[in-house]
């Protein structure tokens, strides 16, 4: 009962599925339980994959191979992950951007990383990630429609545990007292890493099966680059992470696991 706790906690947190009434009283809430709940995260994006596929796999099937079907789904099942998650991971790309691309000075780019406004960093930053997502899912789908599922299924679960590791390997350095993501970002255990892995084991097998090692193994070094180079500029740039900073390497790494399977393509 943990577990599920745990996981719908995340979902709660995650997502702007609603957990209310009864359930949500059952579910419960506490500073540890937020921290238990990080090791479901590639649990959530579960949920984010199975829309994504589910829009994409309907969009492709309507517009039947028309000349650009493959580019409309994957605007389409963009915008459907975004109206799932509200754009969380996406803000946190964009106060990434504002702040560092704001000021060279440590102090100064946190303090604009927690202003809510959207700057011009923030906002050429978001529409690029965009663009790119955009870009990379037509391209995958125009070659087939089950390179952009697998891609779609492989990136959105992977790409959620690569904040994981942020957790792991970098001290929180945001401000404690009004940060939302300092319980779950205080710290994470080998165990919670180790299920988190395993919510990444049934996915990534599945985009072994249907595309085979070349797609996975090629988006998956291209996701763990952009996760090291990701890790590299937060310590120097901050000498640790915010909650933006585990949504900035969220997007970062899903596009880049699209770029991997992009380039694998036969």
């Amino acid at each position: 009962m943990s577990f599920v706790r745990h996981y719908l906690l995340a979902v709660q947190f995650f997502t702007r599925i609603p957990i209310t009434g009864r359930l949500a009283a059952w579910v419960g809430y506490s500073p540890a339980m937020l921290r238990a709940s990080a090791a479901h995260l590639p649990g959530v994006g579960w949920l984010v994959a199975a829309l994504a596929c589910g829009v994409a796999a309907a969009s492709m099937a309507l517009l039947q191979q028309r000349p650009g079907s493959a580019l409309v789904a994957a605007v389409l099942c963009t915008v459907a992950t975004v109206l799932l998650t509200g754009g969380f991971h996406e803000d946190g790309l964009a106060d990434v951007a504002d702040g560092l691309g704001g000021s060279a000075d440590r102090a100064r780019a946190l303090e604009i990383m927690k202003d809510s406004r959207v700057g011009a960093f923030g906002a050429m930053a978001l529409v690029l990630a965009l663009l790119s997502k955009v870009a990379l899912l037509g391209l995958l789908g125009s070659y087939s429609s089950h390179a952009l599922l697998a891609a779609l299924l492989g990136g959105h679960v992977w790409s959620r545990f690569c904040p994981l590791l942020l957790v792991r390997l970098l001290p929180h350095v945001g401000d404690a007292a009004t940060s939302k993501s300092k319980p779950l970002a205080g710290q994470i255990s080998g165990t919670a890493l180790a299920v988190a892995l395993l919510w990444c084991f049934m996915p990534l097998a599945q985009v072994l099966l249907a595309q085979g090692a070349r797609f996975l193994i090629a988006s998956l070094i291209s996701s763990s680059l952009a996760f090291l180079w990701m890790k590299r500029l937060f310590t120097r740039r901050l000498q640790g992470f915010t909650g933006d900073c585990l949504g900035a390497t969220q997007q970062v790494c899903e596009i880049a696991f699209y770029l991997g399977a992009a380039v694998a393509l036969p």
